[in-house]
């Protein structure tokens, strides 16, 4: 399972350091980070309090539904939905190949693509193992949590 490390956390605070905001609270699954900024008008963060609990598995994806699709997923495929809403990319920067293609074999930690919040960029993983049968996508369009960005045909 994939969790913040002490240097991530550490990114976002400088990040936040730069910005106008006064606090974050973030969670990811049963993950929960809490910044809140000092109030004394030194800039800097007075209280940094981090719950991080080892995300629970991913329930399986289910099939949702998107404009994009160009049909419903057969009975033995399931769409990968967006785990949060953002600017998806389907390539780790502008002229690179993408992370994945149809026909492509995944398993449950191939990176999919990237969804981009608040200039943070997150890694999509695919969550399941098998082949990929339709990109739902399309690269740097902003995406909706539970929006299909993949489609799988399950292996078994």
């Amino acid at each position: 399972m994939s969790r913040l490390s002490g240097k991530d956390i550490a990114e976002i605070a400088k990040l936040l350091d730069e910005s106008h905001f006064t606090s974050l609270d973030l969670q990811m699954g049963e993950f929960k980070l809490r910044i809140r900024r000092d109030g004394g008008g030194g800039g800097g963060w007075s209280e940094r309090e981090v719950d991080e609990v080892e995300a629970a598995p991913a329930p399986a994806p289910s099939p949702a539904p998107s404009a994009a699709a160009p049909a419903a997923a057969a009975s033995d495929e399931v769409d990968v939905p967006a785990p949060l809403l953002g600017n998806f990319y389907a390539a780790p920067r502008p002229g690179e190949p993408p992370f994945v293609a149809v026909g492509d074999k995944v398993g449950p930690d191939t990176t999919i693509g990237i969804i981009e919040v608040m200039k943070l960029m997150n890694p999509i993983r695919a969550g399941v193992a098998g082949t990929i049968t339709a990109l739902l996508a399309e690269n740097g369009t902003a995406v909706e949590e539970g929006q299909a960005l993949i489609r799988v045909k399950v292996d078994g």
